[in-house]
């Protein structure tokens, strides 16, 4: 198995079936890969949509949380299920182009040993004008609070070893610091422009009242986190 992709969903049940037949055109022929939706609770009919796209997709693993986790709780879970050592996630609903996905995990795999993440930078975004701000707002005040020289430290398409991950530290909302925290253990950081789509179904699950107060919470844990950073430089001697 060369690739798993990984993708976290919360009530997208009009989204997921033209999604995963864009992920299985793109990588049709061109590399072993899995592809891992990972149910964070969903309300709606995302279940449903699930179970039948399971009969049509060879290639799909389901894996549904009992009660809504969050975001970064259901990417973990994909991560930790996944049965190879490469890792791209995308979100759910549509706005990641599929055809990205073979870029970055090239990408990675080409770069030198120390690039520890590929990151999506949308360079064009379908967004409202106050979604729009308040990102880049974000993404600099991230940027001069942590140092993380990614300019859309939020994208949800990425690519990463599975074993990076696995040593990260693992915190509610921990996805929106992965440069950061990449950087954090000595990695370097590639980003990628990509274009985002419109939306082709649900809705978003993230607006200024529940990501504002949360942000600056996170913001000041990871600054914490990078300033007690351990990386010794050390070396056998005979």
């Amino acid at each position: 198995m060369d690739l798993a992709i990984v993708i976290p969903v919360l009530n997208e049940a009009d989204s997921l079936a033209p999604l995963l037949e864009e992920i299985t055109t793109a990588l049709a022929g061109q590399t072993g890969y899995e592809i891992i939706v990972v149910d964070d609770g969903s309300t709606d009919a995302t279940g449903d949509a699930l179970s039948r796209c399971l009969e049509r997709c060879p290639m799909l693993r389901v894996i549904h949380h009992q009660a809504r986790q969050g975001q970064s709780a259901a990417i973990a879970t994909g991560v930790e299920a996944a049965r190879s050592g490469w890792i791209v996630t995308l979100d759910g609903d549509g706005q990641n182009d599929p055809a990205d996905i073979l870029r970055f995990y090239r990408t990675l795999r080409e770069a030198p040993a120390d690039v520890g993440l590929v990151i999506g930078h949308r360079a064009r975004r379908r967004d409202t004008l106050l979604k729009l701000l308040s990102s880049r707002i974000a993404n600099r005040v991230r940027d001069w609070v942590l140092g993380d020289d990614t300019p859309d430290s939020a994208c949800g398409l990425k690519a990463f070893a599975r074993e990076t991950f696995m040593c990260l530290p693992r915190f509610d909302h921990m996805h929106r610091f992965l440069p950061a925290l990449v950087r954090r253990q000595g990695g370097r950081v590639l980003s990628l422009e990509i274009t985002q789509r419109e939306r082709t179904g649900g809705r978003s699950k993230y607006g200024l009242n529940n990501r504002l107060w949360v942000g600056i919470v996170d913001l000041l844990g990871v600054w914490w986190l990078k300033r007690r950073a351990l990386r010794p430089v050390a070396e056998e001697r005979e």
